[in-house]
């Protein structure tokens, strides 16, 4: 029986990577065709490869739902259009424990996932992102195509890039009275940190009033907030692929500023449950081979697969947007379409029997 569990979870393992590498170079193209219209002499061909290559990280996690899913209907299948399933039906091994060794390697590239989106694409889409800012605007004080944008109080502040020693580069500061008229726009070619504050250079600050518009020019200047460059990471990278204790403490921050945290609160819940949306999706694919996809063919298996692979993401871009307007917790948006594939497959799994 061992003999035959590493049969099939080596099936459906290599099947999983398999789809999981072909979707991601697929995606990776389609992102570096779509970089080289802004190919220049600042940001050259070998940059833009670095680019999508400090990417791939983040691509990876972001397909292997799909990439399970897929996989797994194809490894399975597999083994369906041999008959190497029926036989095994037919010497005793039960569709429960076949669902079990079909879901360990599903599992295990979960976890892998898992660690990856929590250990490496954080930082190596921060590494991506500052690294292009750069080179898009070389020693640019303006907002430049690709910047931060947060707010503090009645301040509203944009950064072009920020790199991993705590410089910022191409600081930009609106401030706002109570009646959101401008008070004063500041900008700096770059701000270094010091422990407690910034230091910024090369500042022209302009004041507002109702009668005049006084300018000023500093070669370096003092700047106090509570705003760190860990904090500034955070908002370099896009909320699905921050860590889970960056997500907690980042939501956390935003409240206090009262600002709206339902994006990274959704990001938090959806990250915790993947390894569930994983789970649920396998076992989604896992009833299609023993009940409806049993006599089908390849293309048709694939087919199946993109369409509940479309059908699950979309449901989740819907209900993540529909928590926001209708109020009720990012976690039910999270945790909606997961069930729903558990009872789905049950289902499918129940009436195969």
């Amino acid at each position: 029986m061992r003999r035959l569990d590493r049969y099939v979870g080596w099936t459906v393992f290599s099947s999983i990577a398999l789809v999981l590498v072909v979707i991601v170079g697929l995606d990776a193209i389609a992102a570096f065709i779509d970089e080289s219209d802004d190919i220049s002499e600042t940001y050259s061909f070998l940059q833009v490869s670095l680019y999508i290559g400090l990417t791939l990280p983040g691509r990876f996690y972001e397909y292997i739902p799909f990439a399970a899913l897929i996989g797994c209907m194809l490894g399975l299948g597999q083994l369906a259009t041999t008959s190497e399933l029926v036989v095994m039906r037919a010497s005793g091994v039960s569709i429960g424990r076949l669902v079990w060794v079909a879901m360990k390697p599903a599992l295990l590239i979960a976890i892998m996932g898992f660690l990856l989106g929590e250990f490496v694409a954080p930082k190596t889409d921060q590494w991506a992102e500052t690294r292009r800012a750069l080179a898009q605007n070389p020693g640019e004080s303006f907002a430049g195509r690709h910047g931060i944008w947060n707010r503090e109080g009645n301040t509203f502040l944009h950064f072009n890039a920020l790199e991993e020693t705590g410089v910022v580069h191409g600081i930009t500061l609106l401030q706002f009275d109570d009646k959101l008229r401008m008070d004063s726009s500041l900008r700096a070619r770059l701000a270094t940190y010091k422990g407690d504050y910034w230091t910024m250079e090369d500042v022209v600050q302009t004041r507002f009033s109702s009668w005049q518009t006084t300018r000023k020019i500093y070669p370096t200047l003092r700047w106090d907030t509570g705003i760190t460059p860990e904090l500034l990471t955070l908002v370099v990278v896009e909320p699905d692929q921050l860590p889970l204790s960056e997500l907690y403490r980042y939501s956390r921050y935003l409240q206090l500023q009262g600002l709206d945290s339902e994006d990274y609160q959704l990001a938090l819940w959806r990250k915790l449950l993947q390894p569930a949306a994983i789970g649920g999706l396998v076992l989604v694919a896992i009833s299609f081979i023993f009940g409806p996809l049993r006599e089908g063919t390849l293309g048709f298996r694939i087919f199946a697969g993109v369409i509940v692979g479309i059908v699950f993401r979309t449901s989740q871009d819907l209900l993540g947007p529909a928590s926001l307007v209708f109020g009720f917790p990012p976690v039910y948006a999270a945790l909606a379409p997961v069930l729903i594939c558990f009872l789905f497959g049950m289902l499918l799994l129940t009436r195969a029997r």
